[in-house]
């Protein structure tokens, strides 16, 4: 199978995985990336079994609202029964890189504020250990060089992401070579320096259950 068919394959896992859920009252977490992008498309046809959605980013409320799905600020929402996104590195322990697309903040706030997170990737993102993928790291804008300074005293090394800005106006490290041995305490160590807004380590806060596309079908998985 291709990666696009095992996209299309864990999106619509990820559509019998919510379904229970869904009820009219219902606001469901939507994360962004290629494969989130898969899981809306399937997601359309059940719009009038949900109320609607609160989106990590602007691209995906974006593509929401094109379906025909209401998008909501998390402010007026509190918590929402589940969150779908993908990840670009996943472990055994469900702990994850996000961030490639530089929505890492959005995404963690929503996965902070559900009961439930749903990943769904494919299996070339199914690693060991976290760190061959880039972690990305927002910054506020001032702070990028002191922060690229303590970064490189953790051993990473810091690669300014030129171009890009945030749905929040700020921009992005990502840090090269720096491989993860303990992701929950390199989470707190990186989040701690000043002028980081958050880094896309999922560690604190990972998965609840992962929906894996492999050749030989969909594997769900829970947190080792």
């Amino acid at each position: 199978m291709t990666q696009d068919e095992l996209k299309d394959a864990v999106a619509a896992a990820a559509i019998d995985e919510i379904r229970p859920l869904l009820a009219r009252n219902c606001v469901l977490g939507i994360g962004t990336g290629s494969t989130a992008d898969r899981f809306i498309d399937r997601l359309a046809p059940l719009r009038d079994d949900f109320q609607g959605a609160v989106a990590s980013s602007e691209a995906s409320a974006e593509r929401l609202r094109r379906h025909g799905i209401e998008v909501f600020e998390l402010n007026s929402i509190g918590t929402v029964p589940v969150y779908i996104d993908g990840a670009d590195e996943v472990n055994a322990h469900l702990q994850m890189i996000k961030g490639g697309g530089a929505a890492l903040t959005r995404e963690k706030v929503v996965a902070a504020c559900a009961e439930r997170f749903v990943c769904i990737a494919d299996d070339s993102k199914k690693v060991e250990r976290l760190g061959e993928f880039p972690l990305p790291v927002e910054v506020i804008p001032m702070a990028r060089s002191y922060v690229a300074r303590e970064l490189v005293r953790l051993g990473a090394e810091p690669v300014y992401r030129q171009g890009v800005v945030t749905d929040n106006g700020n921009e992005i490290i990502d840090c090269y070579e720096f491989m993860i041995d303990d992701p929950v305490a390199m989470e707190a160590r990186i989040n701690a320096i000043v002028g980081v807004v958050t880094n896309g380590l999922f560690a604190a806060r990972g998965a609840d259950v992962l929906l894996l596309g492999t050749a030989d079908g969909v594997q769900r998985l829970l947190p080792a």
